[in-house]
C-alpha cells in the first residue's frame, strides 16, 4: 500500500469518526474536561466524607454530575422516543414531575402533612405515581396523535396548569416525610458511597436497552417519525405508537419525581424540576438526534444529558449566577447543536474534499 492509499484510508477513518453521531457529545465532554483541567484541576477531586446520617459517601463535582445528571438522563430516554415518534417535544416535563412527586407524597402521607409513619409502602406510592404520570402522558399523546395538535402546543396545557394541579393534590400543603428509608432514593444507601440516582438511571438505561433490543419499539418509532403514512400502509398504528412514546416519558417522569421529592422529603411546587424540560430537549439535540423526528440514538441522548449537566456544574463552579445560567448554557449549546447539524457536517465534508483535490493537483 503506497503513501497515497494510506493517507486516503486515514482521511476516510477520520471522516467516519467525525460524522458519527456520538462524536459531538464526546467532543463536547472532552472540551469541558480539558477546560476544567486547565482552569481548576480541583474540579476532578473526589473525597470521602460523612453525610448527615454519618455514612461515608463520595463528594466532588464529578459525583454531583453523576447525581443530578442521572435525573436528566432518565428524562432524556422518554424525550428521545417522543421526539422520534412525534417530531416534537414535550415541554410539560417539569410540571409533570411536580404532579408525580405530589401524588407520591399524598399517598405516603395519607393526607396528613406531618405523618409520624408512612400511610402506605413506598413501592405502592411509587406505582400510583407511575399510573398518574402515565395517564397525563397519555393525555398529551392523545392530543398529539388523534387531535393532530403540535406537541409543543399540546403539552403547553400541562406546562401551564401542572404545578397548580400538583399543589391542589395536597391542598396547597407541603407534606414532610420523616421516614429515613425514603431519603435513600434521592441520596445514599447506607454502605454505598455512590448516589442512588445513578443506580436508578443505570436500571432505567438497562431496561430501555433491553426493550429496544428485543422488541420492535425502535423500528416502529423510527418508522412513524420518518413517514407516518408509509408506516400506516405497512400495518402500523402511528397514533398508538405516539401515545406509547408519551406514556413511556410519563413513566420516566414518575421515576424523576421519586428522586426529586426523596432528596428533601417534601416538595416545592414552583421550584421542583424547574426548566428541566429544556435540558432534556437539549440533551436529545446534543446527542445528534433530529428534533424533527425519525432515527434516533438513545446512547447519544443519555451521554448528551451528562454533558449538559457537566456544563451546568462547570458554570456553577465559576460562580455564574442562577439568573444568567440559562443564557450561558444556551450560547454554548447553540454552538454545539449547530456544529452537529447534518448540513454543517456536509459543509465541512465538502470543504475537506476540496482541500484534498487541491493537494492532489
Amino acid at each position: 500500500m503506497d503513501k497515497k492509499q494510506v493517507k486516503k484510508s486515514d482521511d476516510s477513518l477520520v471522516m467516519r469518526i467525525v460524522r458519527h453521531q456520538m462524536f459531538i457529545p464526546l467532543a463536547a465532554l472532552l472540551i469541558l474536561a480539558v477546560f476544567n483541567l486547565i482552569a481548576d484541576p480541583g474540579f476532578f477531586k473526589i473525597t470521602l466524607k460523612e453525610n448527615s446520617l454519618g455514612n461515608p459517601v463520595l463528594s466532588g463535582f464529578l459525583i454531583t454530575i453523576l447525581d443530578s445528571g442521572s435525573e436528566l438522563a432518565i428524562l432524556a430516554i422518554g424525550m428521545t422516543l417522543v421526539t422520534a415518534a412525534s417530531g416534537g417535544q414535550d415541554i410539560s416535563v417539569g410540571a409533570a414531575v411536580a404532579i408525580a412527586g405530589s401524588v407520591l407524597l399524598r399517598v405516603l402521607s395519607g393526607g396528613n402533612s406531618r405523618p409520624e409513619t408512612l400511610a402506605t409502602p413506598i413501592i405502592v406510592a411509587f406505582l400510583v405515581s407511575c399510573i398518574v404520570a402515565a395517564i397525563f402522558g397519555a393525555f398529551n399523546g392523545v392530543l398529539v396523535a388523534y387531535f393532530k395538535i403540535q406537541p409543543m402546543i399540546a403539552t403547553l396545557i400541562l406546562y401551564t396548569a401542572g404545578r397548580s394541579i400538583a399543589a391542589w393534590i395536597n391542598n396547597n400543603e407541603l407534606p414532610v416525610i420523616n421516614d429515613t428509608t425514603f431519603t435513600y432514593f434521592g441520596g445514599f444507601i447506607p454502605g454505598v458511597p455512590i448516589p442512588t440516582p445513578f443506580f436508578i438511571a443505570v436500571i432505567c438505561i438497562i431496561i430501555i436497552s433491553l426493550v429496544l433490543k428485543f422488541t420492535n419499539l425502535r423500528l416502529y418509532t423510527q418508522s412513524v417519525g420518518i413517514n407516518e403514512n408509509s408506516s400506516r400502509l405497512n400495518g402500523l398504528n402511528p397514533a398508538a405508537i405516539k401515545v406509547l412514546s408519551f406514556v413511556i416519558l410519563g413513566l420516566c417522569v414518575a421515576v424523576v419525581g421519586l428522586i426529586k421529592v426523596s432528596r428533601i422529603s417534601t416538595i416545592n411546587y414552583s421550584v421542583i424540576a424547574k426548566d428541566i424540560e429544556m435540558d432534556a430537549i437539549l440533551a436529545v439535540a446534543l446527542g445528534g438526534n433530529a428534533l424533527s423526528g425519525g432515527k434516533f440514538n438513545m446512547a447519544s441522548s443519555i451521554l448528551g444529558a451528562y454533558v449538559i449537566q457537566s456544563l451546568t456544574q462547570t458554570l456553577y463552579k465559576f460562580k455564574v449566577s442562577a439568573d444568567a445560567l440559562p443564557a450561558y448554557k444556551a450560547a454554548v449549546v447553540i454552538v454545539l447543536v449547530v456544529i452537529s447539524a447534518p448540513t454543517v457536517r456536509d459543509w465541512f465534508s465538502n470543504l475537506s474534499k476540496k482541500f484534498k483535490v487541491k493537494e492532489v493537483a
